[in-house]
């Protein structure tokens, strides 16, 4: 007997999915790496207090990267299946919108901003938040428009 190979195929959702984890994941890794954060010498645990940026730009800390590297290993493992993927899009695009309000609402030099955040990461959220959800909603709708229906 032959060797059966089992061919998957991705819908445009799942390989939604799957790209913005695999970004996640990166981002995640790149903020441990010095010289592409700068400051990696002020990288704390978590807290405002942590100055180092990602691409000189975005504040991060080690709590910040776990995040991005969890969201990512979330992406991808959901991108499996076609709920899974829409799940991933449509509610962490949600929780990316929560935590742009979060971000606007808390002062940045507080302990509330554990995470930390700062302006340039709250609008990259809020642009986070938008299109993942845009594409959830998008991608499934094209997705059951294809599906025949069922006849009575």
């Amino acid at each position: 007997m032959g060797a059966h190979t089992r061919e998957t195929t991705r819908t445009p959702l799942q390989m939604a999915a799957f790209v913005l984890g695999i970004i996640f994941l990166a981002i995640g890794i790149l903020g441990f790496i010095p010289g592409i954060t700068t400051n990696y010498g002020a990288l704390s645990w978590a807290g405002h207090h942590s100055d180092a940026r990602l691409l000189g730009l975005f504040q991060v800390s080690v709590l910040h990267n776990i995040v991005h590297l969890l969201f990512g290993i979330a992406g991808v493992t959901l991108a499996r299946t076609w709920t899974g993927a829409r799940n991933f899009l449509i509610w962490g695009g949600a929780i990316y919108l929560v935590l742009w309000i979060y971000g606007l609402l808390i002062s940045q030099t507080s302990p509330a901003n554990f995470i930390p955040v700062n302006t340039a990461d709250n609008w990259l959220h809020f642009l986070l938040g938008v299109v993942m959800i845009a594409l959830g909603v998008v991608l499934s709708r094209r997705a059951r428009a294809r599906r025949p229906s069922s006849v009575i």
